[in-house]
């Protein structure tokens, strides 16, 4: 179908599709139209036409918005957090400044320090061990049975 059929079936406007459609929150579209060109942007010119699926992931869209109060601009950079390795990062880092987000716990890190060290075979101290040191459950002194 259209997107004037589509937005009628959505109870939204083609132009609020296409705008949803610049902020990548449209399934992409699947077959170009043969012999129409290019926009200036690289896209395909023509008429795109909505499946059944790309129907059902906009009014998933709508839902997400009206539950949560947003905009289609916000569920789009939220998308855009979850695909994005170096944004969520960013926006992670954001989280725990503004103490939204918890700092990951000292404990899994002392956890990760030991284990490395036992990996290395370093006692406590963080130094290497000397060779005269003695051998984990060996006797202190060196001198066994006397």
């Amino acid at each position: 179908m259209r997107i004037t059929e589509a937005a009628q079936r959505l109870g939204t406007s083609p132009r609020m599709l296409r705008y949803r459609d610049l902020l990548g929150l449209l399934p992409p579209v699947r077959e170009a139209t043969p012999a129409v060109g290019r926009a200036p942007s690289g896209r395909t010119r023509g008429h795109r036409r909505f499946g059944d699926d790309d129907l059902a992931a906009v009014a998933q869209a709508l839902r997400i918005e009206h539950r949560y109060d947003i905009s289609p601009a916000a569920l789009a950079f939220g998308l855009k957090v979850l695909t994005e390795p170096g944004v969520r990062a960013d926006v992670a880092e954001l989280g725990r400044r503004l103490r939204r987000i918890a700092p990951p716990p000292a404990r899994a890190l002392d956890f990760e320090q030991e284990r490395a060290r036992r990996l290395l075979r370093l006692p406590a101290s963080g130094r290497p061990a000397g060779r005269g040191s003695p051998v984990p459950g060996g006797g202190a002194s060196g001198t066994q049975g006397r």
